[in-house]
């Protein structure tokens, strides 16, 4: 890097680009300029790290050249304290400058970076989740597919509609809850939705902050799951109560799982780490998680991952290593701590 340039935000303001971060690993999440920057100096930890990496999307726009943003999707390593490695973040921008200069919008720039090994292309749902949500944000229509999703779930559609419905239109619909009666309708047909419909669209309302009318929804079936022992319908529930701005309900969603026999299963377990990892601050909490994981013999390693996973989030890391001191662990909790470290 240049000694003008030391930093991804200093780069993207040479450049003459308005610019925007977001964490896109777990949760999409706007990660704020001043957070931005903590991040790159290394002041802070990063806030959303996944297996090891900070998973980025700098979207970035020249407000004099082009109609639409640029899109950077970025995979950087992080320490043993989930904090940027800073050689990794270097040695991307001394690519693009190699690459593009400070030219880093127009059609020169198209494809320069495709080979570069800090670029990632996220899955097709994460892809269309935030692509849905880069059209709101920009205030711009959402995809073609919108009005077909808007349409099958006003009821407008014939019954089998369901299976020409595209990802991107369940993600613009998620994505576009206040639009019209887009929330009505989805309460309304929820339940009942098929599996190949809901699976996908919890995929998306898992970044989508819902309403109470429908976390309090989301919560009574998912306790009617835990009742009826069907798997698939409570990963779905749990997944799209995740974000909710009703975090008591999710609380209490989480709790009832923990004490059903459905929380044994690796895949409950997985989606409780990874999409409601802030319930687990509550060291009574964190304690009955780890010690399912511990208990599981469904998945080789899991409860090394699922520990692994929990202590890199600096929100939860001294909670997580607080277990290690714990004295009322079962044995089988303290045989999987233990090999932790054989």
């Amino acid at each position: 890097m240049t000694a003008q340039i030391s930093t991804l935000g200093e780069l993207l303001s040479a450049a003459g680009t308005q610019w925007r971060a977001y964490d896109i690993g777990r949760r999409i999440t706007k990660l704020d300029k001043k957070q931005f920057a903590q991040i790159e100096s290394t002041s802070t930890p990063y806030p959303y790290p996944l297996a090891g990496h900070a998973l980025l999307a700098i979207q970035f726009w020249d407000n004099n050249a082009t109609l639409d943003p640029y899109v950077w999707f970025l995979k950087f390593p992080l320490d043993e304290q989930s904090k940027l490695v800073a050689a990794s973040r270097d040695h991307f921008a001394n690519m693009v400058v190699e690459a593009l200069g400070t030219k880093i919008t127009g059609e020169k720039a198209q494809g320069k970076l495709d080979n570069n090994p800090y670029v990632f292309t996220p899955n097709a749902n994460k892809l269309a989740a935030f692509n849905a949500l880069l059209k709101r944000e920009i205030n711009r229509p959402a995809s073609q597919y919108y009005e077909y999703a808007e349409r099958y779930f006003a009821g407008n559609l014939p019954e089998d509609a369901w299976q020409t419905l595209a990802v991107q239109g369940l993600a613009d619909f998620a994505f576009r809850l206040d639009h019209g009666k887009n929330a009505e309708h989805l309460n309304a047909l929820w339940s009942s939705l098929p599996m190949p419909v809901k699976q996908p669209l919890s995929a998306m309302l898992e970044h989508v902050a819902g309403n109470t009318q429908f976390s309090e929804l989301l919560y009574k079936d998912c306790i009617t799951a835990l009742k009826n022992k069907q798997l698939d319908v409570l990963i779905c529930n749990l997944r799209a109560l995740s974000a909710s701005k009703a975090q008591g309900l999710l609380l209490q969603a989480v709790d009832q799982i923990l004490a059903d026999e459905l929380a044994n299963e690796a895949d409950v377990l997985l989606t409780l780490t990874g999409r409601c990892w802030s319930a687990f601050r509550e060291q009574s909490r964190l304690f009955i998680l780890l010690d399912k994981a511990a208990h599981n013999t469904q998945v080789d390693g899991l409860f090394t991952s699922i520990f692994a996973d929990l202590v890199a989030i600096p929100s939860l890391r001294p909670h997580v290593l607080s277990i290690l001191r714990a004295e009322n662990r079962s044995e089988t909790l303290s045989r999987a701590i233990g090999r932790l470290f054989s």
